[in-house]
């Protein structure tokens, strides 16, 4: 006889605790193997499987604090991190080959603590800009030069959250301080090492096992002006509709619709603030070099992914996503427009699964703000802007920029993942005109994770 819901859950409780009290992390990737079956089963619903792990995590955690013996707050202790190293080559006719090695090192450490709160911190290496000796807001890259110079260190995350409500209908959670990115945004608007600073609420509501809403708001500070009340900050809002169009979870969808605002950004000139990235068209007020245009975009994204139930040599569900963006800045007058599409081919990250990928980028000079966007997407200048607060020929990344990416990741296990990317990106508008900005840039990344 087929065994009803509340049976199967009651034994899969009972084993997923067993086996988790017992063997630890391993336990804990056992239990969601288990649950992911009886899902596809039919024998669980989503959200009956959702809530088995919350109660098994928390029987499994009073079962460790009484045989180990620590205290409360030792356990809700999360420590965690990763190293990458990296080649980085650049290759332009017009220039000499660079061949930089480098290597990115994050810690981080978090805090659960009573009454639904949590406390984070994150260190991670960095490297000084040209700006004042101000360390880079997004790359995280140290590059190894210098007669091995010692190098430096920077706080990345240093947040606390609230989540008030978590159930299996409603999620809010609340965060503080400099966080990671809460928008759901590729990095036409966002680097995926952008981590902002300032406050973002996150509401979630699960409407059954297949789809869900989310809305996020955030409003974050750039710049705080000693001889002005006008400090420029960024604020937005997002819409998110998530799906899964059938009981055995082979297809899924995501969509999103944001609207993006900078206010006050007359403060934001070349010497403001890190004067990484150039694109944006500029005054030619002496010696500040203040935005032209405003921001306030519009930005549109939508993912499709089928999962193919198994694929030779690779371990699992094997995923297939097709995914694209599109953002256009009302506030400007030109250039003010950018759009992403691309195909991937499986995902890395856990033992024996790999992913191979291409993606066709548009950024527009003026369709966002160039120090939030991708900094390795860039292109070669013969000469830099002369409102970019930039000298000379060189490799600058930011906006005004459109071109291909191609990407190839294999993790040989859980810990470990070996990828190549490779760029080709030119400058819409070369200055000076026809001066060959085609930049070939190759990645090769190694990343342990602990």
């Amino acid at each position: 006889m087929k065994p009803t819901r509340f049976t199967a859950g009651a034994w899969a409780l009972g084993a997923i605790t067993a086996v988790s009290t017992l063997t630890g992390e391993s336990g804990a990737q056992s239990q969601d193997a288990l649950l992911d079956k009886l899902v596809s089963k039919g024998v669980l619903t989503a959200t009956e499987a959702k809530e088995l792990r919350t109660e098994a995590d928390h029987d499994f955690k009073k079962a460790y604090q009484s045989k180990s013996g620590m205290p409360d707050w030792v356990t809700a202790l999360k420590f965690g991190g990763d190293f990458r190293g990296r080649y980085d080559g650049l290759y332009n006719g017009q220039i000499v080959d660079r061949n930089r090695w480098r290597y990115r090192l994050r810690f981080g450490v978090t805090a659960n603590l009573m009454d639904d709160f949590e406390v984070g911190f994150r260190l991670t290496s960095t490297d000084a800009t040209a700006s004042g000796g101000l360390f880079d807001p997004i790359s995280q890259n140290q590059t190894l030069e210098n007669n091995g110079a010692k190098k430096g260190l920077a706080i990345d995350l240093a947040y606390g959250k609230w989540t008030p409500i978590h159930n299996s209908d409603w999620t809010v959670a609340i965060t503080a301080g400099k966080m990671e990115n809460p928008f759901v945004a590729s990095d036409l608007v966002f680097d995926k090492d952008y981590t902002p600073e300032g406050a973002a609420v996150q509401l979630k509501y699960t409407l059954n096992d297949h789809h869900a809403f989310r809305l996020i708001g955030g409003g974050f500070v750039l710049d705080e002006i000693s001889n002005s009340s006008r400090d420029p900050y960024m604020a937005g809002i997002q819409a998110r509709f998530d799906s899964t169009w059938d009981a055995k979870q082979r297809l899924q969808s995501s969509i999103g619709v944001a609207l993006l605002g900078m206010f006050h950004d007359e403060g934001l000139t070349n010497g403001a603030v890190p004067n990484v990235n150039i694109g944006n068209d500029r005054l030619t007020t002496p010696g500040t070099n203040p935005l032209q245009e405003g921001f306030n975009p519009i930005y549109v994204d939508a993912s499709l992914t089928y999962n193919l139930p198994s694929f030779p040599g690779y371990a699992g569900k094997f995923p297939i996503t097709l995914a694209a963006d599109y953002l256009h800045n009302p506030a400007a007058q030109a250039d003010k427009d950018g759009y992403s599409a691309g195909l991937t081919f499986g995902k890395s990250g856990k033992k024996k699964t790999w992913d191979v990928g291409y993606r066709y980028k548009e950024l527009q000079a003026n369709a966002w703000y160039e120090e939030t966007v991708d900094s390795d997407w860039g292109a070669f200048y013969l000469t830099a802007p002369t409102t970019s607060g930039k000298t000379g020929a060189g490799y600058y990344a930011g906006t005004n920029l459109r071109g291909h990416q191609v990407r190839a990741n294999y993790s040989p296990f859980d810990s470990f993942t070996f990828g190549i990317t490779y760029y080709v990106v030119e400058a819409i508008h070369e200055n000076p005109i026809r001066s060959g900005s085609t930049i070939g840039r190759l990645q090769v990344d190694a990343l342990w994770r602990f």
